[in-house]
Protein backbone atom coordinates (compact mmCIF):
# COMPACT_ATOMS: atom_id res chain seq x y z
CA UNK A 1 0.00 0.00 0.00
CA UNK A 2 2.96 2.07 0.20
CA UNK A 3 3.49 1.46 -2.93
CA UNK A 4 0.46 3.04 -3.92
CA UNK A 5 0.29 5.69 -2.02
CA UNK A 6 3.42 6.76 -3.75
CA UNK A 7 2.39 6.46 -7.04
CA UNK A 8 -0.92 8.28 -6.29
CA UNK A 9 1.32 11.23 -4.92
CA UNK A 10 3.74 11.29 -7.44
CA UNK A 11 0.46 11.49 -10.14
CA UNK A 12 -0.86 13.83 -8.42
CA UNK A 13 1.54 16.19 -7.96
CA UNK A 14 2.49 15.75 -11.49
CA UNK A 15 -0.82 16.54 -12.35
CA UNK A 16 -1.49 19.95 -10.24
CA UNK A 17 2.47 21.14 -11.16
CA UNK A 18 1.76 20.86 -14.56
CA UNK A 19 -2.20 22.46 -14.22
CA UNK A 20 -0.86 25.25 -11.95
CA UNK A 21 2.25 25.95 -14.27
CA UNK A 22 -0.05 26.49 -17.12
CA UNK A 23 -2.64 27.83 -15.22
CA UNK A 24 -0.28 30.46 -14.00
CA UNK A 25 1.78 30.96 -17.22
CA UNK A 26 -1.87 31.49 -18.93
CA UNK A 27 -3.20 34.24 -16.19
CA UNK A 28 -0.09 36.31 -16.39
CA UNK A 29 -0.43 36.42 -20.37
CA UNK A 30 -4.27 37.16 -20.36
CA UNK A 31 -3.09 39.98 -17.56
CA UNK A 32 -0.50 41.45 -19.36
CA UNK A 33 -2.72 41.04 -22.81
CA UNK A 34 -5.39 42.79 -20.67
CA UNK A 35 -3.19 45.36 -19.49
CA UNK A 36 -1.45 46.73 -23.05
CA UNK A 37 -4.98 46.92 -24.30
CA UNK A 38 -5.95 49.53 -21.32
CA UNK A 39 -2.46 50.94 -21.59
CA UNK A 40 -3.38 51.67 -25.77
CA UNK A 41 -6.14 53.58 -24.39
CA UNK A 42 -4.13 56.04 -22.40
CA UNK A 43 -1.43 56.18 -25.60
CA UNK A 44 -3.77 56.79 -28.15
CA UNK A 45 -5.47 59.76 -26.03
CA UNK A 46 -1.55 61.08 -25.67
CA UNK A 47 -0.85 61.06 -29.22
CA UNK A 48 -4.05 63.38 -30.17
CA UNK A 49 -3.41 65.69 -27.33
CA UNK A 50 0.01 65.60 -28.75
CA UNK A 51 -1.96 66.58 -32.27
CA UNK A 52 -3.28 69.35 -30.66
CA UNK A 53 0.01 70.77 -29.39
CA UNK A 54 0.73 71.50 -33.35
CA UNK A 55 -0.48 74.67 -33.54
CA UNK A 56 0.79 77.50 -36.85
CA UNK A 57 2.82 79.94 -35.97
CA UNK A 58 5.38 82.97 -37.63
CA UNK A 59 7.74 79.63 -38.84
CA UNK A 60 4.66 77.97 -40.41
CA UNK A 61 3.38 74.61 -38.02
CA UNK A 62 5.52 74.40 -34.83
CA UNK A 63 4.68 72.15 -31.37
CA UNK A 64 3.06 74.24 -28.62
CA UNK A 65 5.52 72.84 -25.81
CA UNK A 66 3.47 74.90 -23.13
CA UNK A 67 0.42 72.24 -23.75
CA UNK A 68 3.28 69.32 -23.19
CA UNK A 69 3.26 66.93 -19.99
CA UNK A 70 5.44 67.23 -17.57
CA UNK A 71 6.62 64.14 -18.26
CA UNK A 72 7.91 64.83 -21.50
CA UNK A 73 10.22 67.64 -20.49
CA UNK A 74 12.17 65.26 -17.63
CA UNK A 75 14.91 63.46 -18.61
CA UNK A 76 14.22 59.29 -18.97
CA UNK A 77 10.88 59.95 -17.47
CA UNK A 78 9.15 56.98 -18.79
CA UNK A 79 6.76 58.80 -21.55
CA UNK A 80 7.75 59.84 -24.51
CA UNK A 81 7.23 60.80 -28.12
CA UNK A 82 8.37 61.24 -31.94
CA UNK A 83 6.51 63.19 -34.59
CA UNK A 84 6.99 63.57 -37.95
CA UNK A 85 5.27 66.01 -40.22
CA UNK A 86 6.21 66.85 -43.30
CA UNK A 87 10.11 67.42 -43.59
CA UNK A 88 10.25 68.28 -39.94
CA UNK A 89 10.09 65.84 -36.49
CA UNK A 90 9.85 66.76 -32.91
CA UNK A 91 11.01 64.50 -30.16
CA UNK A 92 10.06 65.04 -26.22
CA UNK A 93 12.72 66.10 -24.02
CA UNK A 94 12.84 63.06 -22.42
CA UNK A 95 14.30 61.24 -24.49
CA UNK A 96 17.62 63.45 -23.87
CA UNK A 97 20.10 62.10 -26.72
CA UNK A 98 17.80 58.91 -27.39
CA UNK A 99 16.04 58.25 -30.39
CA UNK A 100 12.76 56.45 -31.23
CA UNK A 101 12.50 53.70 -33.82
CA UNK A 102 10.00 54.54 -36.27
CA UNK A 103 7.01 52.01 -36.32
CA UNK A 104 5.88 49.26 -39.43
CA UNK A 105 2.44 50.06 -39.37
CA UNK A 106 -0.22 52.18 -37.25
CA UNK A 107 -1.63 51.46 -34.23
CA UNK A 108 0.28 49.61 -30.82
CA UNK A 109 3.01 47.64 -31.57
CA UNK A 110 3.24 43.68 -30.27
CA UNK A 111 6.86 43.90 -29.57
CA UNK A 112 8.67 46.40 -27.31
CA UNK A 113 10.58 48.66 -28.08
CA UNK A 114 14.52 49.32 -27.09
CA UNK A 115 14.30 52.75 -24.99
CA UNK A 116 16.73 54.61 -23.12
CA UNK A 117 18.78 53.09 -20.40
CA UNK A 118 17.52 49.89 -21.34
CA UNK A 119 14.10 50.35 -20.95
CA UNK A 120 11.59 48.40 -22.80
CA UNK A 121 8.84 50.38 -24.27
CA UNK A 122 5.08 49.90 -25.33
CA UNK A 123 4.72 51.91 -28.22
CA UNK A 124 1.67 53.47 -30.35
CA UNK A 125 1.59 55.09 -33.68
CA UNK A 126 -1.47 57.06 -35.24
CA UNK A 127 -1.54 58.93 -38.49
CA UNK A 128 -3.26 61.68 -38.83
CA UNK A 129 -4.08 64.89 -40.81
CA UNK A 130 -3.19 68.56 -39.62
CA UNK A 131 -3.62 71.73 -41.65
CA UNK A 132 -4.18 69.79 -44.74
CA UNK A 133 -0.69 67.45 -44.44
CA UNK A 134 -0.44 63.60 -43.14
CA UNK A 135 1.86 63.51 -40.09
CA UNK A 136 2.80 60.68 -37.93
CA UNK A 137 2.48 60.22 -34.09
CA UNK A 138 4.80 57.69 -32.10
CA UNK A 139 3.94 57.63 -28.39
CA UNK A 140 5.53 54.94 -26.11
CA UNK A 141 5.47 54.79 -22.39
CA UNK A 142 8.31 52.30 -19.96
CA UNK A 143 7.14 49.16 -19.44
CA UNK A 144 10.04 47.77 -17.37
CA UNK A 145 7.89 48.50 -13.91
CA UNK A 146 4.87 45.97 -15.43
CA UNK A 147 7.61 43.61 -16.37
CA UNK A 148 9.49 43.34 -12.61
CA UNK A 149 5.96 43.58 -10.91
CA UNK A 150 5.00 40.36 -13.21
CA UNK A 151 8.57 38.86 -12.49
CA UNK A 152 7.52 39.32 -8.65
CA UNK A 153 4.23 37.92 -9.05
CA UNK A 154 5.69 34.95 -10.98
CA UNK A 155 8.13 34.05 -7.72
CA UNK A 156 5.04 35.09 -5.17
CA UNK A 157 2.77 32.56 -7.23
CA UNK A 158 5.38 30.08 -7.51
CA UNK A 159 5.91 30.04 -3.48
CA UNK A 160 2.43 30.19 -3.02
CA UNK A 161 1.54 27.24 -5.79
CA UNK A 162 4.35 25.03 -3.89
CA UNK A 163 2.79 25.77 -0.54
CA UNK A 164 -0.37 24.59 -2.06
CA UNK A 165 0.94 22.02 -3.37
CA UNK A 166 2.07 20.60 -0.31
CA UNK A 167 -1.10 21.11 1.29
CA UNK A 168 -2.84 19.05 -0.92
CA UNK A 169 -0.41 16.35 -1.01
CA UNK A 170 -0.53 16.22 3.00
CA UNK A 171 -4.21 16.27 2.06
CA UNK A 172 -4.35 13.59 -1.00
CA UNK A 173 -1.86 11.26 1.28
CA UNK A 174 -4.54 11.27 4.56
CA UNK A 175 -7.40 10.84 2.34
CA UNK A 176 -5.85 7.79 0.74
CA UNK A 177 -4.43 6.81 4.06
CA UNK A 178 -7.98 6.72 5.32
CA UNK A 179 -9.12 5.14 1.80
CA UNK A 180 -6.66 2.49 2.19
CA UNK A 181 -7.48 1.51 5.80
CA UNK A 182 -10.02 -1.03 5.38
CA UNK A 183 -6.92 -3.16 3.49
CA UNK A 184 -4.41 -1.91 5.84
CA UNK A 185 -6.93 -4.15 8.10
CA UNK A 186 -7.63 -7.24 5.56
CA UNK A 187 -3.52 -7.37 5.47
CA UNK A 188 -3.78 -7.62 8.90
CA UNK A 189 -6.01 -10.59 9.96
CA UNK A 190 -4.16 -12.39 6.95
CA UNK A 191 -1.52 -12.11 9.15
CA UNK A 192 -3.14 -13.40 12.07
CA UNK A 193 -4.57 -16.20 10.11
CA UNK A 194 -1.30 -17.05 9.28
CA UNK A 195 0.04 -16.94 12.75
CA UNK A 196 -3.58 -19.24 13.61
CA UNK A 197 -5.09 -16.09 15.58
CA UNK A 198 -8.20 -16.51 13.21
CA UNK A 199 -10.04 -18.97 11.27
CA UNK A 200 -11.65 -16.36 8.51
CA UNK A 201 -11.58 -12.74 7.77
CA UNK A 202 -13.89 -9.94 9.01
CA UNK A 203 -17.08 -9.47 7.09
CA UNK A 204 -17.63 -6.19 8.20
CA UNK A 205 -15.67 -4.72 5.33
CA UNK A 206 -16.52 -1.69 3.02
CA UNK A 207 -18.88 -2.32 0.34
CA UNK A 208 -15.90 -2.09 -2.09
CA UNK A 209 -13.80 -4.78 -0.84
CA UNK A 210 -16.86 -7.33 0.28
CA UNK A 211 -16.42 -9.65 -3.06
CA UNK A 212 -12.98 -10.10 -2.07
CA UNK A 213 -13.36 -10.51 1.41
CA UNK A 214 -16.14 -13.64 0.57
CA UNK A 215 -14.23 -15.36 -1.91
CA UNK A 216 -11.48 -15.31 0.20
CA UNK A 217 -13.47 -16.85 3.59
CA UNK A 218 -14.83 -19.38 0.84
CA UNK A 219 -10.99 -20.47 0.04
CA UNK A 220 -9.78 -20.56 3.53
CA UNK A 221 -13.06 -22.76 4.22
CA UNK A 222 -12.95 -25.04 1.05
CA UNK A 223 -9.31 -25.62 2.33
CA UNK A 224 -9.94 -26.40 5.95
CA UNK A 225 -12.74 -28.99 4.70
CA UNK A 226 -10.19 -30.58 2.08
CA UNK A 227 -7.52 -31.26 4.97
CA UNK A 228 -10.04 -32.13 7.52
CA UNK A 229 -11.78 -34.84 4.86
CA UNK A 230 -8.08 -36.11 3.63
CA UNK A 231 -7.17 -36.61 7.08
CA UNK A 232 -10.58 -38.39 7.77
CA UNK A 233 -10.06 -40.58 4.85
CA UNK A 234 -6.29 -41.22 5.21
CA UNK A 235 -7.44 -42.55 8.84
CA UNK A 236 -10.29 -44.63 7.77
CA UNK A 237 -8.21 -46.20 5.06
CA UNK A 238 -5.45 -47.19 7.20
CA UNK A 239 -8.24 -48.74 9.91
CA UNK A 240 -9.75 -50.25 6.87
CA UNK A 241 -6.26 -51.88 6.29
CA UNK A 242 -5.04 -53.01 8.99
CA UNK A 243 -7.50 -56.36 9.73
CA UNK A 244 -6.40 -57.52 6.35
CA UNK A 245 -2.92 -56.91 7.35
CA UNK A 246 -3.12 -58.46 10.28
CA UNK A 247 -4.73 -61.73 8.56
CA UNK A 248 -1.91 -62.14 6.01
CA UNK A 249 0.27 -61.99 8.33
CA UNK A 250 -1.63 -64.94 10.63
CA UNK A 251 -1.43 -66.89 7.49
CA UNK A 252 2.46 -65.97 6.48
CA UNK A 253 3.26 -67.61 10.34
CA UNK A 254 0.97 -70.46 9.78
CA UNK A 255 3.21 -74.28 9.28
CA UNK A 256 1.81 -74.46 5.48
CA UNK A 257 5.21 -72.88 4.65
CA UNK A 258 8.77 -74.02 5.67
CA UNK A 259 9.71 -71.73 8.30
CA UNK A 260 13.52 -71.34 6.91
CA UNK A 261 11.67 -70.51 3.25
CA UNK A 262 12.94 -68.10 1.26
CA UNK A 263 9.39 -67.06 0.36
CA UNK A 264 8.31 -67.01 3.72
CA UNK A 265 11.15 -64.62 4.75
CA UNK A 266 10.62 -62.12 1.51
CA UNK A 267 6.44 -61.81 2.23
CA UNK A 268 7.02 -61.44 6.16
CA UNK A 269 9.78 -58.81 5.76
CA UNK A 270 6.75 -57.24 2.91
CA UNK A 271 3.94 -57.30 5.60
CA UNK A 272 6.16 -55.88 8.31
CA UNK A 273 7.20 -52.74 6.30
CA UNK A 274 3.25 -52.07 5.16
CA UNK A 275 2.52 -52.76 8.65
CA UNK A 276 5.22 -49.81 9.81
CA UNK A 277 4.17 -47.77 7.12
CA UNK A 278 0.53 -47.62 8.02
CA UNK A 279 1.29 -47.01 11.63
CA UNK A 280 3.30 -44.24 11.21
CA UNK A 281 0.55 -42.49 8.39
CA UNK A 282 -2.00 -42.97 11.31
CA UNK A 283 0.57 -41.94 14.07
CA UNK A 284 0.85 -38.74 11.80
CA UNK A 285 -2.71 -38.87 11.34
CA UNK A 286 -3.35 -38.78 15.38
CA UNK A 287 -0.98 -36.06 16.13
CA UNK A 288 -1.44 -33.43 13.48
CA UNK A 289 -5.24 -33.19 14.79
CA UNK A 290 -7.62 -30.64 13.30
CA UNK A 291 -5.43 -28.01 11.70
CA UNK A 292 -5.83 -24.27 10.83
CA UNK A 293 -4.50 -23.81 7.35
CA UNK A 294 -1.50 -21.89 8.24
CA UNK A 295 -1.81 -21.68 11.65
CA UNK A 296 2.04 -21.26 13.36
CA UNK A 297 2.87 -23.54 16.42
CA UNK A 298 2.44 -22.41 19.43
CA UNK A 299 4.41 -24.10 22.39
CA UNK A 300 2.51 -23.97 25.22
CA UNK A 301 -0.49 -24.63 23.45
CA UNK A 302 0.59 -27.35 20.70
CA UNK A 303 3.76 -29.18 23.18
CA UNK A 304 1.00 -30.76 26.17
CA UNK A 305 -1.33 -31.94 23.80
CA UNK A 306 1.18 -33.52 21.48
CA UNK A 307 3.13 -35.28 24.91
CA UNK A 308 -0.55 -36.19 25.93
CA UNK A 309 -1.51 -38.18 23.05
CA UNK A 310 2.26 -40.17 22.85
CA UNK A 311 1.43 -40.93 26.68
CA UNK A 312 -1.27 -42.44 25.28
CA UNK A 313 0.46 -44.03 22.09
CA UNK A 314 2.93 -45.58 24.60
CA UNK A 315 1.95 -46.54 27.82
CA UNK A 316 4.39 -48.02 29.53
CA UNK A 317 4.88 -45.51 31.98
CA UNK A 318 7.28 -43.46 30.42
CA UNK A 319 8.41 -40.13 31.75
CA UNK A 320 8.16 -37.36 28.99
CA UNK A 321 9.67 -34.01 29.86
CA UNK A 322 9.75 -30.69 27.46
CA UNK A 323 10.99 -27.33 27.80
CA UNK A 324 10.36 -23.95 25.72
CA UNK A 325 10.86 -20.38 26.43
CA UNK A 326 7.67 -18.98 27.74
CA UNK A 327 5.12 -18.26 24.80
CA UNK A 328 7.31 -18.86 22.23
CA UNK A 329 5.31 -19.41 18.91
CA UNK A 330 7.52 -20.95 15.73
CA UNK A 331 7.00 -19.06 12.72
CA UNK A 332 6.71 -22.46 10.77
CA UNK A 333 3.07 -23.91 9.73
CA UNK A 334 2.10 -26.10 12.70
CA UNK A 335 1.32 -29.06 10.82
CA UNK A 336 4.66 -29.42 9.52
CA UNK A 337 6.08 -28.09 12.85
CA UNK A 338 3.84 -30.94 14.56
CA UNK A 339 4.91 -33.95 11.81
CA UNK A 340 8.70 -32.99 12.92
CA UNK A 341 8.36 -33.09 16.34
CA UNK A 342 5.97 -36.00 16.48
CA UNK A 343 7.91 -38.06 14.29
CA UNK A 344 11.34 -37.30 16.58
CA UNK A 345 9.07 -37.55 20.13
CA UNK A 346 7.14 -41.21 18.64
CA UNK A 347 10.42 -41.77 17.24
CA UNK A 348 12.38 -41.89 20.84
CA UNK A 349 9.41 -43.24 22.61
CA UNK A 350 9.70 -46.73 20.73
CA UNK A 351 13.15 -46.86 21.92
CA UNK A 352 13.42 -45.34 25.33
CA UNK A 353 13.61 -47.32 27.98
CA UNK A 354 12.15 -44.54 30.76
CA UNK A 355 12.89 -41.28 29.58
CA UNK A 356 12.59 -39.07 26.65
CA UNK A 357 13.33 -35.06 26.96
CA UNK A 358 12.52 -32.30 24.66
CA UNK A 359 14.20 -28.98 24.50
CA UNK A 360 13.67 -25.69 22.42
CA UNK A 361 16.14 -22.61 22.66
CA UNK A 362 15.76 -19.77 20.60
CA UNK A 363 19.01 -18.37 18.81
CA UNK A 364 19.50 -15.19 17.18
CA UNK A 365 20.18 -16.88 13.79
CA UNK A 366 17.06 -19.52 14.45
CA UNK A 367 16.10 -21.99 16.50
CA UNK A 368 17.52 -25.44 18.13
CA UNK A 369 15.65 -28.55 18.86
CA UNK A 370 16.94 -31.27 20.85
CA UNK A 371 15.31 -34.86 21.75
CA UNK A 372 16.86 -37.11 23.58
CA UNK A 373 16.15 -40.60 24.65
CA UNK A 374 17.65 -42.99 27.02
CA UNK A 375 17.34 -45.93 24.61
CA UNK A 376 19.95 -48.04 22.69
CA UNK A 377 21.06 -45.30 20.42
CA UNK A 378 22.91 -45.60 17.19
CA UNK A 379 26.18 -46.64 16.56
CA UNK A 380 28.48 -43.78 16.01
CA UNK A 381 30.22 -45.90 13.06
CA UNK A 382 26.06 -45.75 11.43
CA UNK A 383 25.13 -42.02 12.82
CA UNK A 384 26.37 -40.69 9.09
CA UNK A 385 25.06 -43.45 7.20
CA UNK A 386 21.57 -43.00 8.60
CA UNK A 387 21.47 -39.33 7.38
CA UNK A 388 23.02 -40.02 4.09
CA UNK A 389 21.60 -38.59 0.84
CA UNK A 390 19.70 -40.74 -0.99
CA UNK A 391 19.51 -43.88 1.72
CA UNK A 392 16.16 -44.92 2.94
CA UNK A 393 16.30 -44.78 6.43
CA UNK A 394 14.16 -47.55 7.56
CA UNK A 395 16.18 -49.74 6.03
CA UNK A 396 19.17 -48.63 7.84
CA UNK A 397 18.38 -48.94 11.20
CA UNK A 398 14.96 -50.54 12.55
CA UNK A 399 12.59 -48.77 14.18
CA UNK A 400 14.86 -45.45 14.47
CA UNK A 401 14.72 -44.84 11.05
CA UNK A 402 10.79 -44.81 10.34
CA UNK A 403 10.62 -41.20 11.56
CA UNK A 404 13.78 -39.65 10.34
CA UNK A 405 13.24 -39.78 6.79
CA UNK A 406 10.11 -37.55 6.87
CA UNK A 407 12.07 -35.63 9.81
CA UNK A 408 14.89 -34.96 6.92
CA UNK A 409 12.46 -33.49 4.58
CA UNK A 410 10.67 -30.86 6.49
CA UNK A 411 14.70 -30.29 7.93
CA UNK A 412 16.16 -29.84 3.95
CA UNK A 413 13.32 -28.20 2.84
CA UNK A 414 13.43 -25.42 5.81
CA UNK A 415 17.27 -25.44 5.19
CA UNK A 416 18.28 -26.42 8.74
CA UNK A 417 20.51 -28.70 9.91
CA UNK A 418 20.15 -32.26 11.20
CA UNK A 419 22.73 -34.17 13.38
CA UNK A 420 22.42 -37.34 15.46
CA UNK A 421 24.04 -37.43 18.82
CA UNK A 422 25.17 -39.52 22.02
CA UNK A 423 22.96 -38.37 24.32
CA UNK A 424 23.70 -37.53 27.99
CA UNK A 425 20.86 -39.70 28.89
CA UNK A 426 22.33 -42.51 27.53
CA UNK A 427 20.72 -42.86 23.85
CA UNK A 428 20.48 -41.55 20.33
CA UNK A 429 20.58 -36.97 20.53
CA UNK A 430 18.62 -35.61 17.97
CA UNK A 431 19.57 -31.93 17.08
CA UNK A 432 18.14 -29.90 14.69
CA UNK A 433 18.99 -26.05 13.70
CA UNK A 434 16.57 -23.99 11.38
CA UNK A 435 17.03 -20.34 10.52
CA UNK A 436 14.96 -17.23 10.97
CA UNK A 437 13.50 -16.11 6.96
CA UNK A 438 13.84 -19.58 5.51
CA UNK A 439 10.89 -20.47 2.89
CA UNK A 440 8.46 -22.46 4.78
CA UNK A 441 5.55 -23.65 2.87
CA UNK A 442 2.98 -26.49 3.22
CA UNK A 443 4.65 -29.92 1.70
CA UNK A 444 2.15 -32.04 -0.46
Amino acid sequence: MNSIQRRLTLGLAAILLVAGLLLAQASLWLFDHSLRRYLQAGLQDEAESLLIALVRGPEGVQLDRRRLAMAYQRPYSGSYFRIDFAERSWRSRSLWDHGLQPASEPGQQAELGEGPRGQLLLTYRGDYRRFGQPLSILVARDYTPVLQNFRRLQWIGLGLGLGALLLILLLQRLAVRRALQPLEQVRLQIAQLQQGLRSQLDSQVPRELEPLVTQINRLLAHTEDSLRRSRHALGNLGHALKTPLAVLLSLVGRDELPPASELRANLLEQLQQIEQRLARELGRARLAGEVLPGAQFDCERELPGLFGTLEMIHDRGLALDWQAPPGLRLPWDREDVLELLGNLLDNACKWARRRVRLRIEAMATGYRFRIDDDGPGIAAARRHEVLSRGTRLDEQVSGHGLGLGIVRDIVEAWEGRLELHESDLGGLGVRIELPLGAEVGRRA
